[in-house]
């Protein structure tokens, strides 16, 4: 009789749990900018990794064919050196992507765990912390970054990730550290340490679980945030190297006033893949936080 009672609440829980899933889908559905997003960061990642597996020729120049403006053979047009722009703007997606995918997800993994620890502990831990937080916060973001940069010299993907994952996790830590300090006084909190479980497993077992959707916005909307850091560093000339071509190092040949009036797909091109990808991000950030967040529900 105990086992078919347990198996029919499993079964209530699963229906409950598929209900669920599916007016979440219905409801992201019907939001038309979220889908759009979506769409177009398909799109445009598949376009990206397509390019890079067939191996398309990004970067061998072509004297002939300097400066040559958008035509059949070259949609985008080419370059200073004459390299077809379609194909440095496709084969870059791929790194500006990964940088702003990864970046966003380690910052964030780095600051739910601090914001754990200083949420849950309180006290001198969460202080340490804290000030931690506040020292890297008192100085603007880009500038704090090309400091960074700037002491680490070398120009290299390996320093850009490290500089972007040491400087984005405060917003994500407060975010938690919040959600730790109001959730850790609550009933099944205090039941669980009462059986002596052990205080890793209340943190990152019972109590992170339901800190899980406001990270999960947080880090699709830091996606577009870190690729747009990227590509102002490069602009200016303190990005990855010049070899690699992020759509930030791509703008970075149309600093001249000679290049933005005459040669106009050099930077319209790289600019609107940005400006595209970007707003993607965000539609598809906002329609996730009506899904997920219960408070705008």
């Amino acid at each position: 009789m105990s086992e078919t009672k347990t198996l029919s609440i499993k079964e209530q829980n699963k229906s409950a749990a598929s209900s669920l899933l599916k007016k979440n889908i219905r409801k992201f559905l019907r939001n038309k900018l979220a889908v759009f997003g979506l769409l177009v960061i398909v799109v445009m990642t598949v376009a990206c990794v397509a390019a890079m597996i067939m191996g398309i020729d990004y970067s061998t120049p072509n004297p002939t064919i300097m400066k040559a403006a958008p035509d059949a053979a070259h949609l985008f047009g080419t370059d200073t050196i004459g390299r077809d722009l379609l194909a440095r703007v496709l084969y870059g997606g791929c790194y500006s992507i990964f940088i702003g995918v990864f970046c966003a997800v380690l910052s964030s993994v780095l600051g739910a765990v601090l914001g754990a620890i200083a949420g849950y502990f309180g006290g001198k831990t969460d202080m340490v912390i804290v000030r931690i937080s506040e020292i890297f916060q008192a100085f603007p973001q880009l500038v704090l970054v090309m400091m960074l940069v700037a002491i680490l010299k070398q120009r290299s993907m390996g320093n850009m990730l490290f500089v972007f994952v040491i400087t984005g996790w405060m917003t994500t830590f407060r975010m938690v550290r919040n959600e730790f300090m109001s959730l850790k006084g609550e009933t099944y909190v205090k039941v669980c340490e009462a059986f002596g479980m052990s205080k890793m497993n209340v943190m990152f077992k019972q109590i992170l679980p339901n800190v899980m959707t406001p990270i999960i916005v947080s880090t699709t909307t830091n996606v577009a945030y870190f690729i747009l850091q990227e590509a102002s560093l490069s602009f200016i000339g303190l990005g990855v190297a010049d070899s690699t071509p992020t759509w930030g190092n791509i703008l970075n040949a149309a600093k001249s006033i000679q290049v933005v009036q005459d040669v106009w797909w050099l930077w319209v091109f790289p600019g609107l893949a940005i400006s595209l990808f970007v707003l993607a991000i965000n539609f598809f950030g906002d329609g996730l936080r009506d899904v997920l967040d219960a408070k705008q529900q």
